[in-house]
C-alpha cells in the first residue's frame, strides 16, 4: 500500500471499518486517564486507604506488562481481527465487573483484567488501520494519531463528569464505550480487509533484551515510568480537588501530552539525535517533579507542574518508543513488546511507592523519590552512550512515527 495520500481523496472517506476502530482507539486510550478522578471518591466510598486505590494502577499495568510481551505472539496466531475482538470483549466484561464491584481488593483484581484487554487490542490497532484504511498509510497514520489524541485528552474529562455523579460512572462509560466498538468492528471489518500475519516466535521479545540498545533503552523506561506514574496517579491526593476539579487538571496534562507527542516530538527529532532531546527531557522532568515537590501544599502551583510535566511526558514518550524501533534489526513488534514488558513494571511499582513514602514522611517525598528516579533514567542515557549510537541514525518514517507515539502512549 503506498504511504501517501492519494491525490483529490479526502482522509475522511474511510471505510466503516477504519471507523469502528478509530472510535475504540479513543475510548482505549481514554483509559489512561479516566480513572485518575475518581481515586479519592472510592477511597471514601470503599473505605480503602490512598496506598490500596493506587494498585488499581499497579494491577492493570503489571499485567499490561506482562501480557505485551506476548500480543505479537498471540496477534501473529490468532490475525488481527480475532486480536481486536479478544481485547474489546475483556475490557467490556473487566469495566463491567468493576463497575459492580463492592470493595476495593474486587476492583484492583478487575482492573488487572482490563489491563491484558488494552495491551491485546492497542497492539493491534494500528496494524489494522493500516490494512484496512483507504488512501495510503499516510492516511491512517492521521487517523489513528487523531484517535489517539483525542482519548488521552478527553479521558480525564470524562472521568471527572461521570466521577461527579459516582465513581462507579466511568467504568459504566467504558462498557458502553467499548461494547459499541466490539458491535461495530464485528458488523464492519472482515478478514478480507487484512494482510496474514507472519507468526513470531514466544522467545522473541525476551531474547531482544539482550540486545545493548534495547536493554539499555528498557531500562531508562523502567526508571522513566516511576516519575510519570507518580505524577499521574499520585497527584490527586495532594490536590484536594472533587472528581471535576481532577478531571480538568488532567484534561490540561493530556492535552499538553497528545500535543507535544503528535506534534513536537517529531519536530524535535527531525532537529536533534534521538538521545540528545532524551537528556534534555530527562531533566526537565526531573526538575518538574522537584517544583511538585516544593509546592505540594499549594493546589494552583501543583495544577502547573501537572500541566508541564504532561508536556514534557508527551515528548519522552515518543522519542524513547522511537529509540526502540531503531535499536535493533528485529522486527518492530518485538522489539516494542519487549520494550513495554519492562517499561511498565516501573509504572506499577511506583504508585503505592509514592502513596507509602508520602504517609511515612511527608506528601513531598513522593515527588523527590520521582526525581530520582528519572534522573537514574538520566544516568542510564549517559553510562550507555555507545550502545545507544545506532537510535541516532535519522529521521523516521511516518509508520515507525505513529507506531512510537502509540505504543509510548499505551499506559
Amino acid at each position: 500500500m503506498s504511504s501517501a495520500i492519494r491525490p483529490g481523496q479526502s482522509i475522511l472517506r474511510q471505510p466503516s471499518a477504519v471507523w469502528a476502530i478509530a472510535f475504540a482507539c479513543v475510548v482505549a486510550f481514554m483509559g489512561i486517564g479516566l480513572v485518575d478522578p475518581i481515586l479519592p471518591a472510592i477511597a471514601e466510598s470503599l473505605r480503602a486507604t490512598p496506598t490500596q486505590t493506587e494498585l488499581l494502577f499497579t494491577s492493570y499495568l503489571a499485567v499490561t506488562g506482562v501480557a505485551m510481551a506476548f500480543t505479537s505472539w498471540v496477534s501473529s496466531r490468532l490475525g488481527a481481527k480475532r486480536t481486536l475482538l479478544i481485547g474489546l470483549a475483556l475490557i467490556v466484561a473487566f469495566s463491567l465487573a468493576a463497575a459492580l464491584s463492592q470493595d476495593v481488593w474486587s476492583i484492583i483484581g478487575f482492573r488487572a483484567g482490563w489491563g491484558l484487554g488494552n495491551a491485546l487490542f492497542i497492539s493491534t490497532a494500528l496494524a489494522t488501520i493500516v490494512g484496512a484504511a483507504s488512501g495510503g498509510t499516510a492516511s491512517a497514520i492521521i487517523l489513528y494519531e487523531a484517535a489517539l489524541g483525542l482519548g488521552i485528552a478527553i479521558g480525564p474529562l470524562v472521568g471527572g463528569l461521570l466521577g461527579s455523579v459516582s465513581w462507579r460512572g466511568p467504568f459504566f462509560g467504558v462498557t458502553t464505550l467499548m461494547a459499541v466498538a466490539f458491535i461495530a468492528i464485528v458488523a464492519f471489518l472482515t478478514s478480507s480487509q487484512l494482510e496474514k500475519p507472519t507468526p513470531t516466535p514466544l522467545s522473541a521479545p525476551f531474547k531482544a533484551l539482550g540486545r545493548p540498545a534495547l536493554g539499555a533503552l528498557a531500562l531508562v523506561a523502567l526508571f522513566y515510568n516511576v516519575g510519570f506514574f507518580v505524577l499521574l496517579a499520585y497527584t490527586p491526593y495532594p490536590l484536594g480537588f472533587g472528581a471535576m476539579g481532577i478531571g480538568l487538571t488532567f484534561f490540561g496534562w493530556g492535552l499538553g501530552l497528545a500535543v507535544t507527542s503528535v506534534w513536537l516530538a517529531p519536530v524535535l527529532t527531525a532537529r536533534l539525535r534521538r538521545t540528545t532531546v532524551l537528556r534534555i527531557a530527562l531533566p526537565l522532568l526531573a526538575l518538574d517533579l522537584v517544583a511538585a515537590a516544593l509546592v505540594v501544599d499549594h493546589p494552583a502551583a501543583l495544577v502547573v507542574c501537572v500541566v508541564v510535566g504532561g508536556l514534557v511526558l508527551g515528548v519522552l514518550n515518543t522519542v524513547l518508543t522511537e529509540s526502540v524501533m531503531e535499536a535493533t534489526d528485529l522486527p518492530r513488534s518485538v522489539a516494542s513488546s519487549a520494550y513495554s514488558a519492562v517499561r511498565f513494571l516501573g509504572g506499577a511499582v511506583a504508585p503505592p511507592v509514592a502513596t507509602a513514602l508520602a504517609d511515612a514522611i511527608a506528601p513531598s517525598a513522593a515527588y523527590v523519590f520521582a526525581a530520582l528516579s528519572v534522573a537514574v533514567a538520566l544516568v542510564v542515557t549517559l553510562v550507555a552512550a555507545k550502545a545507544l549510537r545506532r537510535v541516532d541514525d535519522g529521521p523516521e518514517d511516518a509508520l515507525v512515527e505513529a507506531e512510537a507515539i502509540g505504543a509510548g502512549d499505551l499506559a
